[in-house]
């Protein structure tokens, strides 16, 4: 009998856990990197690993709190702002202890309060700070969430497909079931309500329990951002169907057009009125790793809950306890996200200069990735509206997909592997976050450095139109 920490004897849901992101193309990249090859990893949103600089304040104000020694040292003031080292001060009064002590496991309340002041900001409606949980990044909040709303495999949760793996993944270790809902490439990655209808039909027929549906607004991996129509059929929708929205909410800063601004499912919710705003329940997320913060490796994020039943609050919050406390530091980078320096504070024009500057690169990259990915051979691509990703549509010749069947590979990991080591551009295939049958994608982060988005684009379409001119039918196979 095997006993002890085997394969055979893993929790099977384990098993069951798909995460392309660093799936087999990321570990082949690691492998090459080793190797000596160049590597350009855009499989994931991770901004400083790919150059972005950390804004000034926010680590002025967290280096201050972590060696708050350089507070008593009388040179402090020639190395850091006055209003550094007030806020400084200001977080670690809110701590019991500095940074190396537990907070309460919803995170600190002096922050949460922050957090709340924001969000009415934001929405125009106040929020309670009793409401609001802090997490080691928004990921850790939507597992905590899905593991209180998953009961078992007949418990379904409608997710976006394309789809961010965090939700499939969290879902099978929950061992619950992901009932899918496309989005319409056609349509700017648009919402039909219809297809909702179809898809909450077809798994009730198969004896599931829809308990919540996932929005992710901007969306990833598709870049675009709802419209309030469509955020507002989503919440009657879910009205009509008694079910939790949660509403990843992280990409909310990113915004990379004009016509259609980014809007909260809250504000959104609040604004339509009762019975609607006092009936429909909601959890949205919001994070330090995204925006122009990408303080990935902070780990700091939050959600607020809506509607949610007090007896249900102490629930979570008791899991939550389990952890005793979010980290500390990421807690602070949260706070100096929501209440950045304002209009006459010292850091303030250095603070705007920085934020203003890396969210302009992104809005041009966004555009030289969306502009590059259509002037290649069979690929088609919507604009990055928000969020940071490009997902381009890879229209695979029928050759192309019997030599990757050949190879015991699905076509568009074939794809995205050819195309790494060609180019040592590391992506992630479409079919790691869903697709419909025979419709093939990757996705990449709109992140490397704005110097050197010409060169890796110039190098992505010599390799795709020479794999094109290898596998295509020259007897009308066309991009259409």
């Amino acid at each position: 009998m095997s006993m002890g920490l085997e394969y055979e004897t893993l929790n099977e849901n384990v098993k069951k856990v798909q995460y392309a992101v660093r799936g087999e193309l990321y570990l082949r990249a690691s492998e090459l990197q080793k190797e000596g090859k160049k590597i350009i990893f855009t499989n994931v949103g991770n901004p400083h690993a790919l150059g972005q600089k950390p804004l000034t304040f926010p680590r002025q104000v967290v280096a201050l709190c972590q060696a708050p020694f350089l507070l008593d040292d009388p040179n402090v003031e020639l190395l850091f702002p006055a209003d550094a080292i007030a806020r400084a001060k200001h977080y670690l009064s809110l701590t019991s202890g500095g940074l190396g002590a537990y907070s309460d496991s919803r995170g600190l309340p002096g922050i949460r309060k922050e957090i709340a002041e924001f969000i009415g900001r934001r929405d125009g409606y106040p929020s309670d700070p009793e409401l609001i949980f802090l997490t080691d990044g928004a990921s850790k909040g939507v597992m905590q969430i899905l593991n209180a709303t998953i009961r078992g495999e007949s418990d379904g949760i409608l997710v976006p497909v394309p789809q961010y793996p965090l939700y499939s993944a969290t879902i099978s270790l929950c061992g619950g079931s992901l009932v899918p809902y496309y989005l319409e490439e056609t349509a700017n990655w648009g919402l039909d309500v219809n297809q909702l209808r179809q898809s909450v039909s077809k798994a009730r027929s198969n004896g599931i329990t829809i308990r919540a549906m996932v929005i992710i607004n901007p969306g990833n991996p598709t870049g675009q951002c709802l419209s309030e129509a469509n955020i507002r059929e989503i919440l009657h929708f879910c009205y009509q169907e008694k079910l939790v929205l949660l509403g990843d909410e992280v990409y909310q800063q990113n915004i990379y057009q004009d016509a259609r601004p980014f809007l909260s499912a809250r504000k959104t919710l609040l604004d339509m009125g009762p019975p609607m705003s006092q009936a429909v329940q909601l959890v949205s997320f919001h994070t330090v790793s995204k925006g122009y913060w990408g303080e990935c490796g902070q780990r700091g994020g939050y959600f607020e809950m809506t509607n949610i039943p007090p007896k249900v609050v102490d629930e979570i919050y008791k899991v939550a306890s389990i952890s005793l406390s979010p980290n500390v530091p990421g807690q602070i980078f949260l706070g100096l996200m929501v209440n950045p320096p304002k209009p006459g504070d010292i850091s303030y024009l250095k603070f705007e200069r920085e934020s203003k500057a890396i969210l302009d690169s992104l809005r041009r990259r966004a555009h030289i990735m969306t502009d590059g990915f259509n002037s290649c051979r069979n690929v088609v691509c919507n604009f990055t509206e928000g969020a940071m990703y490009s997902f381009p549509q890879i229209r695979l010749p029928p050759k192309a997909i019997e030599a990757a069947k050949r190879v015991g590979k699905v076509p568009d990991v074939f794809y995205c592997l050819k195309l790494l080591e060609a180019t040592g551009i590391s992506t992630v295939p479409g079919s790691g976050f869903g697709q419909k049958e025979g419709v093939f994608h990757l996705r990449t982060t709109i992140l490397p450095a704005e110097e050197d988005m010409p060169a890796i684009m110039e190098s992505f379409k010599k390799f795709n139109d020479e794999f094109m001119e290898q596998y295509e039918d020259h007897r009308g196979y066309s991009r259409m």
